[in-house]
């Protein structure tokens, strides 16, 4: 599952490309935050197939909190209307679908 996890989160990258363009030009500050925190989701979880107990855990949970962070980004991009929900449709769901299998890798 930690290879999938790997793949979906870089899914969530090349799905957060071009709205990451269209966001710089908006919101210079909320597309460094988002894409850093999406960065940092493939980072961690890289990094912890490289490790084992509860240091794989903590790389995990963090590759989950950086999952959440990605999320409220996307959810401040649409309360701020900067985006239409439409536009976020697949960003939401492999965000949900990251934030699920992290959330199981860093229980085990």
């Amino acid at each position: 599952m930690a290879f999938d996890a790997y793949d979906r989160s870089l899914d969530l990258l090349r799905t957060l490309a071009a709205l990451l363009k269209k966001l710089t030009r908006i919101d210079p500050d909320l597309a460094k935050q988002m894409r850093r925190a999406a960065q940092s989701i493939t980072q961690n979880i890289t990094e912890a197939n490289q490790r084992t107990g509860k240091d794989r855990q903590h790389l995990f949970r963090v590759a989950l909190g950086s999952a959440a962070e990605v999320g409220g980004c996307l959810e401040i991009a649409l309360a701020l209307e900067y985006v239409e929900a439409s536009e976020l449709a697949d960003a939401l769901a492999l965000v949900d679908r990251v934030r699920a299998m992290t959330y199981r890798l860093s229980s085990k």
